[in-house]
């Protein structure tokens, strides 16, 4: 049974319109907002929309979640760069945060603040409504309580601009950490900025630091393991006995990725996935090994939540 442990946060539109353009949130099916303060009151008298106060001038400010592509040195390929939000969010708990993300971007950004468990106002335009009230509508089905974050590292943030590119270093390349300021021996791994266990290169070279702190961890320890795209990026809650695999597919502006094979450690006999607008979303090549779980999502929009246990009949909590 899923203890009751802390209730999720779910993202909210921005709108700075009065009431007469109620009419555009409701064809998007958007039913909570948040105005500027003045605006509250006149919202209040309108039928079927929630408003709360929200100020974006006082809010930390966010990057638009995606992907840039650019070509490597040496290789005539594309890499991708995601640009994630993770590391603002956990540098900053508690906060209220603002992002603007237009069109296809606003899905998106209302995945990653869920995923990260964060109160964030999402500022959008006209293409951005419909698609954000589709994501905001699906994230309002998933369970209001929330299982432990999972991690393998522990990062000790100092604070300084370094440690958050490394923050971004773990979380893009799938390497789950805890931001700590003080050790936790329950870890695979401490990570300190400045010890003596990583040369002085390894600072300044993401590559090398990423190979020397799996290489600490192992891949046979590692709680998730992504293969056949670099644009996804995954975070694990779980108790023991049930897991949730978070699936972010940053390239969802431009694209769907199509076989996504992703490896978590455990045996999980019941499975079920759960994505916007995919009432029959199926895993296939679902495999459990003595230690390990494997499966593979045929296609992935923007975002899917892996619903795991240990038993093989399960009453999903949907």
């Amino acid at each position: 049974m899923r203890a009751l442990l802390a209730f999720a946060i779910l993202p909210a539109l921005f709108w700075d319109g009065g009431p007469e353009t109620a009419s555009q949130l409701r064809d998007a099916h958007i039913d909570s907002i948040r105005v500027p303060e003045a605006n509250v009151e006149p919202w209040m008298s309108v039928a079927g929309i929630t408003p709360l106060p929200g100020d974006p001038a006082h809010a930390v400010k966010l990057v638009t979640p995606g992907v840039e592509y650019f070509t490597a040195e040496a290789s005539p390929t594309l890499a991708p760069y995601i640009k994630s939000n993770g590391w603002r969010y956990l540098r900053s708990p508690g906060a209220q945060f603002v992002v603007k993300a237009p069109g296809a971007a606003a899905p998106l950004a209302a995945a990653e603040a869920y995923v990260f468990d964060a109160a964030t106002m999402i500022q959008s335009d006209a293409d951005g409504l419909a698609p954000l009230g589709d994501m905001l509508t699906f994230l309002k089905t998933l369970p209001e309580e929330r299982l432990p974050v999972l991690a393998n590292v522990g990062f000790i943030d100092d604070g300084t601009p370094a440690s958050a590119e490394r923050m971004n270093l773990m979380i893009v390349r799938n390497l789950l950490f805890r931001r700590l300021q003080a050790p936790d021996l329950a870890l695979d791994l401490l990570v300190r900025p400045g010890s003596a266990d990583y040369p002085d290169a390894a600072w300044h070279n993401p590559d090398l630091l990423e190979h020397i702190m799996r290489a600490k961890v192992t891949d046979e320890k590692r709680l998730v393991r992504i293969y056949g795209t670099e644009v996804v990026v995954a975070r694990l809650e779980g108790d023991g006995t049930e897991l949730d695999v978070h699936l972010l597919n940053y390239a969802s502006v431009q694209r769907q990725v199509e076989g996504v094979r992703v490896r978590v450690l455990g045996r999980y006999e019941g499975h079920k996935v759960y994505t916007p607008g995919q009432s029959d979303a199926q895993l296939v090549d679902y495999t459990v090994e003595p230690d390990a779980t494997e499966f593979t999502i045929p296609e992935l929009k923007t975002y899917a939540v892996i619903d795991l246990s240990r038993f093989a009949v399960q009453q999903y909590r949907r």
